[in-house]
């Protein structure tokens, strides 16, 4: 159903170390940066390339906080994402556990991101043995 997506960051380069340092074990990685006169916008892909999750700099302060989940390919990439944020000093939401009001099997982690964003990792594979 959906494309692609921005949301617009204080500082395009803090945010860009963020979200590549912490979702480096969802694939996350910089597929293209656009110059601008001040800043840049950035296009984050994940392992296909196609970017996907747009950075771009934002015309005034947040007002409201956002949520956005990134697809992890195993349990262990969910575990991965926590132990970055928490080796970073990122703020820890909720850690890594099943979420079975969502759905069973549903493994995810919740962060804070550099503008107060709820950013997460998410695996949807079946429950622990």
């Amino acid at each position: 159903m959906i494309d692609h997506f921005g949301i617009q960051v204080a500082d395009v380069e803090s945010s860009l170390r963020f979200y590549l340092r912490m979702f480096a074990a969802c694939g996350v990685r910089e597929a293209i940066r656009i110059p601008l006169p001040a800043q840049c916008v950035v296009g984050l892909s994940g392992p296909a390339g196609q970017p996907q999750f747009w950075l771009s700099p934002a015309g005034g302060a947040e007002t409201r906080e956002l949520h956005v989940a990134f697809q992890a390919p195993d349990r262990a990439a969910v575990d991965a994402v926590h132990a970055a944020a928490v080796g970073a000093g990122a703020q820890v939401l909720h850690a890594p556990r099943e979420w079975p009001e969502y759905h069973p099997g549903y493994y995810g982690v919740f962060l804070r991101d550099p503008d107060g964003h709820n950013v997460e990792a998410v695996h949807h594979g079946g429950a622990a043995a």
